[in-house]
């Protein structure tokens, strides 16, 4: 089975849909130039991972046969976790970290809630004969995925049910033999446009008496009923690849999915009724454990990038040999290496859960945490680093071509580095641009700090995921030595070590 590559995808994202953006309906979206790079950029993925040198890397044979990418591998040890982790950080270095929900996201996911199977079967064996078939589907396949589990924000004193709208939060309206009827709305869609289906789940919590809220299942994005309300279109406004270059080819949007009474049918549905079982099909399997691990290995891949962008802005405006720069540039690297030392502990300290290598998920949810706070903190050191020189850049790749300008501009755009003028450092300062100060680089900074959910979210999850039992006994241990400790018997005396 030939290996899916970039017009294989592209192909699949040639039909029909309702993407409505700036109030126009967009039927197709890898035509239109809101979405066209990005989609590209999608298919540039599939194209890496075809290519003989990079077979083995990317890609694992599955027991039908066919090789898929290792975002659908489900491992069985240490080895195979290090291998997966390989290939997926090759896909996120060809995009800088910057696709967050690229296809290896919801692969892992999927993965993740299929080593699990055993908690679906207990809901159901319906469900979990869903979920088998999905899963073989969607890996055989090599499909690119999307997600919605988040409810709309609403007024949030309220809870689901209690909005002011009832068509707000999508929900369960009808049921008979052939599925159910659904109607309203989940959030956030993220690399909707370049997807082909789109996972429905709840990550937030249910409690009694909102079963009608209580669905998980998957579609293709065409299906009836489905509307996708895109929001602003950072490729749209992308002047130039050389002004834009992180915006024009890596804006994989993010959307609200309105599901206007869409027919689910049995075969796609994996939980139903149990507001309990949403929370059970990701903390109860591997799920959020491996679509969470895969976001770290693309971010340790953007940390990288931002701290090797740093290190350049200091070298080109010639700073980088002064005291507080390399002060600065240490302190930076010492908290990238640790994330990334974070990354290789949870592959180390990981372990078997029934047949399969799991990471450890205390130190994966402690570096959710530790990131949430380390990326906004390294945007406003990599814009001190440059100061004002992301201000002065001409306006656009046009100027160079005045004749008028042009001169005025090789003679103020000056670079420190060696051998470098103009050119090179506007393509630097335009590329910091894209990355810390545009309207794409802002939605970046607070996807990397909410996209695992707010501060008390993911620290709860550390607390709960936490060894506590090993650290306090420790602390028993030290307590139960001292010898002056009332009835141990002695004095208070100093004693020795």
């Amino acid at each position: 089975m030939k290996i899916k590559d970039g017009a294989a995808h592209l192909r699949t994202l040639d039909r029909d849909r309702e993407v409505y953006l700036d109030g126009a309906l967009i039927a197709r979206v890898a035509d239109h130039p809101a979405f066209a790079a990005a989609c590209r950029s999608a298919a540039a993925l599939y194209d890496f991972q075809a290519a003989e040198a990079n077979i083995e890397l990317m890609t694992f044979e599955t027991e039908t046969g066919r090789r898929v990418n290792r975002g659908w591998q489900m491992p069985q040890s240490y080895a195979d976790l290090v291998a997966r982790r390989e290939a997926l950080t090759a896909w996120a270095e060809l995009h800088g970290g910057f696709l967050g929900r690229s296809p290896d996201h919801l692969s892992s996911s999927v993965a993740g809630q299929m080593m699990g199977i055993e908690v679906f079967e207990r809901h159901g064996a319906r469900y979990a004969s869903a979920l088998r078939d999905y899963y073989a589907y969607a890996r055989d396949n090599d499909l690119y995925l999307c997600y919605v589990i988040v409810n709309p924000q609403g007024d949030r004193s309220k809870a689901w049910g209690e909005q002011p709208s009832e068509e707000m939060t999508m929900r369960v309206v009808d049921e008979d033999a052939a599925g159910v009827t659904v109607r309203g709305a989940k959030m956030l869609g993220t690399g909707s446009i370049m997807a082909e289906e789109v996972l429905v789940a709840n990550l937030q919590p249910l409690k009694p008496g909102e079963e009608r809220f209580a669905i998980s299942f998957a579609l293709p994005l065409d299906t009836r009923g489905i509307k996708v309300l895109s929001r602003k279109s950072y490729e749209a406004s992308a002047t130039s690849p050389w002004d834009n270059p992180l915006s024009h080819r890596f804006d994989e949007n993010d959307s609200v999915i309105y599901f206007d009474d869409v027919k689910v049918p049995w075969e796609r549905i994996f939980l139903l009724g149990d507001t309990d079982m949403c929370r059970a099909q990701f903390h109860d399997t591997p799920g959020h454990v491996f679509q969470n691990y895969q976001s770290q290995i693309r971010l340790v891949v953007k940390l990288k990038f931002l701290l090797a962008l740093g290190r350049r802005i200091a070298e080109t405006v010639g700073t980088a040999r002064m005291a507080p720069v390399v002060e600065l540039l240490g302190e930076m690297a010492s908290e990238v290496a640790a994330v990334e030392g974070l990354l290789y502990g949870m592959e180390s300290a990981g372990g078997m859960v029934g047949g399969y290598y799991v990471p450890n998920a205390s130190m994966m949810y402690a570096a959710q945490v530790q990131t949430q706070a380390l990326y906004p903190r390294l945007i406003d050191q990599v814009r001190s680093l440059a100061g004002g020189g992301l201000i002065m850049l001409p306006s656009s790749a046009a100027d160079l071509e005045n004749p008028a300008i042009a001169p005025l501009i090789e003679r103020t755009q000056v670079s420190a580095r060696e051998g470098e003028g103009a050119a090179e450092r506007m393509t630097l300062m335009k590329l910091a641009w894209d990355a810390v100060g545009s309207e794409f680089a802002g939605r970046h900074t607070q996807y990397e700090m909410f996209y695992a959910g707010a501060k008390f979210v993911t620290t709860a999850h550390c607390f709960r995921r936490y060894d506590w039992t090993g650290s306090e006994r420790i602390l028993d241990g030290v307590l139960a030595s001292n010898p002056a400790r009332p009835g141990a018997g002695g004095g208070g005396g100093s004693g020795g070590a």
